[in-house]
């Protein structure tokens, strides 16, 4: 009776550190998909060239930076972006994590296209990474990094 006592203890004790070591990746997985719900909602938007849906994904004091440096104006950025010739993003949340309660981290992959000025064709990608917290019940973007991918080597 004792060893079996001592068995189901055992199982209880493996079964909880199942449990506490799992729940974890259970809960990356859902902010992922979290995260990638607000990333098609942004994708969205940004291909309808729709400013207040951009600045709706943008939580309240929100920055951007960029090689060309900090940007506090949210619509005014993107503004200028989309007169550059930039009309369509297509992007991935590759990793996500939860920094504390109301507040990720994502990370992925971006592309951008579209024509300049003169007609020649845009297409530049490279790597983003966003601080999230969640503003009225929604994941929005406090601070977003975008690291252009180096052109190939000659």
């Amino acid at each position: 009776m004792a060893a079996m006592k001592a068995a189901l203890a055992y199982a209880f004790a493996l079964f909880g550190v199942v449990v506490a070591l799992g729940t974890p990746a259970f809960a990356d997985a859902e902010l992922k998909k979290q995260l990638e719900q607000s990333n098609a909602a942004y994708m969205e938007v940004f291909n309808k060239q729709d400013m207040a849906g951009i600045v709706a994904q943008y939580a309240t004091g929100a920055i951007v930076v960029n090689p060309t440096g900090l940007k506090t104006d949210i619509a005014q950025h993107w503004e200028s972006v989309f007169k550059a010739g930039i009309s369509r993003l297509e992007a991935t949340v590759d990793q996500a994590w939860p920094l504390g309660s109301g507040v990720a981290l994502g990370m992925g992959k971006y592309r951008v296209t579209g024509k300049d000025q003169s007609g020649a064709a845009i297409d530049a990608a490279g790597l983003w990474t966003a601080t999230y917290v969640q503003e009225g019940g929604k994941w929005k973007i406090r601070m977003t990094s975008v690291i252009p991918q180096p052109p190939p080597a000659k």
